[in-house]
């Protein structure tokens, strides 16, 4: 069986790599994809690569990168960062597919690797006394309090001196312990996995049979791995990647998925939002942690004394900030890079001066925030205004985040949840301490949605994507973006500041059109219809929109997607369509499902819109462009055959953080505001059509409702893959016009058509060994046995 599973995939000579790929036939799109991988490997070099939707993606870039590192055994691990835990666990499916192919192909000794997923303690914990608190916050808190080094001490101490188990720990909760995280330290250097792909259910799996913890094994086992997948925030965000990310070597590929909004991520990482009820709560952090010093000084002053002594020589060359256990709470914000190699300033080594400090400085943020007018400043002004009226200097906030940690770890707090405002506020001040350029100061004294309602707050804006990336691109050899809507992909260098070896947007090969992509401009009445300002409360604009849907729900069978430019004029416009009989009429032919801000009611609403399509009722499902179903959802096969994009999803252009972001983008990239607008709402909206195609075995309507889609400036922004379909016929469609497109469309689909037969968009094993041999690649590297780690090798026998 193993034997004739191999025969039945794939094993290619691509430029003198042996590849290979655990499917019968390969995409030329795929191919391509490859042949960019490797030669960007190659030359050691960055990459940005735009691969349409549906045609592959994840095995390509598996099979090319793990066929790199088995004919080149210095290459580092393979860092596969997506957005969400359903991703991770799909591209750890694939890996296992890869693995058993090759073990299948060339034998075990070349298969053997170790690929693990690594997510949160929530998503991994085994401890049922854990697990069961329910939200992330509550899970970690409950996990500290159980592993951190002094909890585990104390209870040591307690065992020897012969205390009752129910005696309560001083800060630490219960007396009892964690016996998985006990059982993995007393494992030693035993505790490592066995070769294999996992995925977070194999880990926790693995860890009730061995009885360890999984979070921490396989925290431990990353340096071990040959392919770790993870979220971008274990690479992007600092406080995250000094504590996950710290040990990778230079040699790593590292991929982003799903890459056409990182730049949003990097500027999310190092941003930071201040309210009156943040500060509210660090003050009384600051009072519990006076408390906490003075009952110290009373029974262990030795403790504030020996912290001093190091603070004196510096945090980082003493070793006070190494962490292990439960003690990973809380991580410099600052890029490595940036962070100062010198002593803490004199004024904030004691304890009770540190203090004092901050408590200073949260009295100067509520000052700042009882101010009834917009301000904007540059750090560097914000600065200076702190030091004359507050008298804390820049250098004292930039050491504030590493001098609390050290305080909270010397005075043995493990319940952090009490000082997660205060840690907040020490964030900022680093961040404004550190960096000078690239961010901006926002204080907005209320909302302007609602200008009668004080509503202070202060935000610390990154405007630079490229400051939290930089590290990635200069610390690995290789870092690749790729995503099925980079277009225009050319942006992407100048906005995450990288020279990519490899920049290239890939063409979609169809033996059939299965997709089909129009424009809709006017009304059967000839009504422009589109979601500017001036014309969305148009009643002829809602009409026309609501004609859009029912023609649409009578043609097309099964599910509609159709994605608003926000949750506000969507609830409108369901408004309208409800007083003038629009929803009813369409309620006549499909159920109508709409996603809402609540998460629960949302994964509801979608399980329904499923159970509607399966049983044939059909159904539509209302969304929201930006929006968590735009992002992380799939209506593939009959869960999406026709996705209406209503409107252009611009940015609220109004926002004083963009606008901040614009004119920095003008001034430093010289990219016109227009531009990055056009091209932020434009990618936007090929994020939510692509949405309906998930392989070329689909089909689906692509339908643009606005006038601006019919010009090239917006237009010339889609990726390539869609533009190519967008032919002149349709284009500038009314209504009825293009509701006969659509039943053309859908009346093609439903004849007869074998996949396999097709030989234009499939390459099997001699077209693709014939190519090699046409390119002058007569004989790949041989496969070599993989370089595992010792600890590893060891279950191999």
């Amino acid at each position: 069986d193993a034997r004739a599973r191999a025969r039945a995939v794939m094993d290619f000579n691509l430029e003198g790599l042996r590849v290979f790929f655990p499917y019968p036939q390969i995409y030329p799109e795929q191919l391509a994809m490859m042949t960019e991988f490797k030669r960007s490997l190659d030359a050691r070099g960055h990459g940005a690569i735009e691969m349409p939707t549906g045609t592959g993606k994840t095995i390509t870039v598996l099979s090319l990168c793990v066929s790199y590192q088995i004919a080149h055994p210095e290459c580092g691990k393979l860092i596969y960062c997506t957005r969400t835990v359903p991703e991770m666990e799909k591209v750890l499916a694939e890996c296992r597919t890869l693995e058993r192919f090759i073990a299948a192909r060339a034998g075990e000794d070349v298969a053997a690797m170790l690929a693990l997923g690594l997510s949160s303690r929530k998503n991994m914990c085994v401890n049922p006394r854990v697990v069961d608190e329910g939200s992330r916050e509550s899970v970690d808190g409950k996990c500290r309090r159980l592993t951190a080094s002094w909890v585990r001490e104390k209870r040591l101490e307690r065992e020897a001196r012969g205390a009752s188990e129910n005696e309560n720990v001083e800060d630490g909760g219960e007396g009892n312990c964690c016996e998985f995280f006990e059982d993995f330290e007393s494992a030693g250097e035993k505790a490592v996995l066995p070769p294999g792909v996992y995925t977070l259910h194999d880990l926790r799996a693995f860890g009730r049979t061995k009885k360890w913890c999984p979070y921490f094994l396989a925290r431990n086992m990353i340096s071990f791995a040959n392919v770790v997948v993870y979220n971008y925030q274990y690479m992007l965000d600092p406080k995250v990647a000094s504590l996950v990310s710290s040990s990778l070597e230079k040699e790593c590929i590292v991929v982003f998925d799903e890459a056409h909004n990182i730049d949003n991520v990097c500027i999310e990482a190092l941003s930071v939002n201040l309210r009156q009820q943040t500060l509210e709560n660090a003050g009384r952090s600051i009072t519990s942690l006076n408390t906490r010093i003075d009952r110290a000084k009373q029974t262990d002053e030795r403790r504030l004394r020996q912290e001093y002594e190091r603070l004196v020589n510096g945090l980082a060359q003493q070793g006070v900030l190494a962490r292990g256990g439960g003690e990973d709470v809380l991580m410099n914000p600052i890029i490595p890079d940036d962070i100062l190699r010198e002593a803490v300033p004199g004024n904030i080594r004691r304890a009770e001066h540190f203090v004092a400090v901050l408590k200073r400085f949260v009295e100067y943020l509520k000052m700042r925030l009882r101010s009834t007018q917009v301000e904007q400043e540059t750090p560097t002004a914000f600065l200076q205004h702190c030091a004359a009226n507050a008298g804390i200097d820049g250098k004292t906030l930039k050491f504030c985040y590493d001098r609390l940690t050290s305080l909270l770890k010397t005075l043995e707090v493990v319940d952090m949840d009490e000082f997660n405002a205060l840690s907040l506020v020490a964030n900022f001040a680093a961040l404004v301490g550190t960096y000078s350029n690239g961010f901006a100061l926002i204080l907005e004294p209320y909302d302007e949605r609602y200008p009668n309602i004080p509503d202070p707050v202060l935000q610390l804006a990154c405007l630079d994507a490229s400051l939290a990336i930089k590290p990635v691109f200069e610390r690995f050899q290789s870092v690749f973006i790729t995503s099925g809507t980079l277009s225009p992909i050319d942006l992407y260098p100048k906005l995450l500041g990288f020279n990519p070896v490899s920049v290239r947007s890939l063409a979609m090969t169809l033996t059939r059109d299965c997709l089909c992509p129009m424009v809709i401009t006017r009304g059967a009445d000839q009504q422009a219809v589109s979601t500017k300002f001036d014309m969305r409360d148009d009643p002829n604009v809602i009409q026309n929109y609501g004609r859009i849907l029912i023609g649409l729900a009578q043609t097309v069978p099964d599910g509609i997607v159709a994605f608003f430019v926000s949750y506000s004029y969507m609830e409108n416009i369901v408004s309208k369509w409800h007083e003038t009989g629009i929803l009813r009429e369409i309620m006549q032919h499909k159920l109508v499902f709409i996603e809402t801000t609540d998460v629960v009611e949302t994964s509801l609403a979608l399980d329904n819109y499923r159970r509607a399509c399966n049983c044939g009722r059909g159904a539509i499902f209302l969304s929201v462009a930006r929006g968590k179903v735009a992002e992380g959802i799939d209506f593939d096969r009959h869960y999406g055959r026709a996705v209406v994009m209503y409107g252009v999803p611009y940015q609220y252009t109004l926002s004083r953080i963009l606008r901040a972001r614009l004119e920095y983008l003008r001034e430093t990239f010289q990219i016109k505001e227009s531009d990055f607008l056009a091209f932020d709402a434009v990618r936007q909206a090929a994020q939510c059509v692509g949405r309906v195609i998930r392989s070329k075995k689909d089909y689906g309507l692509m339908v643009f409702a606005d006038k601006r889609y019919n010009s090239q400036d917006k237009r010339g922004k889609l990726p390539g893959w869609i533009t190519t379909h967008l032919r002149e016929e349709v284009l500038n469609l009314s209504t009825d016009m293009a509701m006969q497109v659509a039943r053309t469309f859908m009346r093609s689909m439903s004849q007869p058509f074998s996949h396999d037969e097709n030989t234009q968009s499939l390459l099997d094993q001699a077209m693709v060994d014939r190519l090699a041999v046409e390119g002058g690649w007569r004989e790949a590297l041989p496969a070599l046995s993989r370089k595992l780690a010792p600890e590893i090798t060891m279950h191999l026998s």
